[in-house]
């Protein structure tokens, strides 16, 4: 099981948007068959197989087992991953493209680098799954509150600076056009964003979350 699934495909993707597979999905974190599905989502049992088929049909669970009791066999299932994110590939027609934006202060092109490091990351984990090898990443989340607009900007030009530093200092400098370089080394993606952080305890609001500065 993985930790993390992400869905490309359009009909996976509206199979686990319904609110009765989505609540399955969170119990076949654990094993389970339709009979035991039945009692915990309070649904007839040949209700919960269709929707278990369903989500059979889309590889959103898979078969862990098959029981023989009498004449009935009872099929084990549970889900292919503890949770799951949907792709913009799902909707690939509109999909957010980082090259419409390119403006470091844009909120717009910070998420459709977000989008696009969901694409990305989603295949690679998908690659690296079906290859049996561990996925090279690295993440850095925190927060940081700043006592003015001013000292904020000043930390994102001189966060700038030392990125760009440390990327003259270990870039390879290959110009192949695949994700391997001349020397063979392998390629990877940099994005760094800062945001505000979401107010807590209080109704969320458009407004409310908009900068007084």
């Amino acid at each position: 099981m993985l930790d993390i699934e992400v869905i490309e495909d359009p009909a996976a993707a509206e199979a686990s948007l319904d609110p009765i597979r989505t609540r399955i999905l969170q119990e076949l974190a654990e094993p389970g068959s339709a009979t035991q599905l039945a009692v915990k989502v309070g649904l007839p049992r040949q209700k919960v197989n269709y929707h278990l088929k369903a989500l059979e049909r889309h590889g959103l669970v898979e078969l862990v087992e098959e029981r023989k009791k009498g004449n009935v066999t009872e099929r084990v299932l549970r889900a292919t991953a503890a949770s799951y994110l949907i792709s913009p590939v799902a909707l690939a027609s509109v999909a957010p493209d980082p090259r419409r934006f390119s403006d470091r202060f844009s909120a717009f092109w910070l998420l459709a680098l977000a989008a696009r490091t969901v694409q990305e990351m989603g295949k690679l984990i998908a690659g690296a799954a079906a290859a049996k090898k561990k996925l090279a990443s690295f993440a850095i989340d925190g927060e940081i509150t700043f006592r003015s607009a001013s000292d904020r900007a000043a930390f994102a030009e001189e966060l700038g600076v030392a990125v760009t530093r440390l990327v003259d200092k270990y870039h390879d400098g290959g110009t192949g056009a695949s994700t391997e370089t001349v020397s063979g080394a392998r390629k990877h993606r940099l994005v760094v964003v800062l945001h505000p952080a979401l107010k807590t305890n209080t109704q969320h609001s458009p407004e409310k979350e908009q900068d007084n500065d």
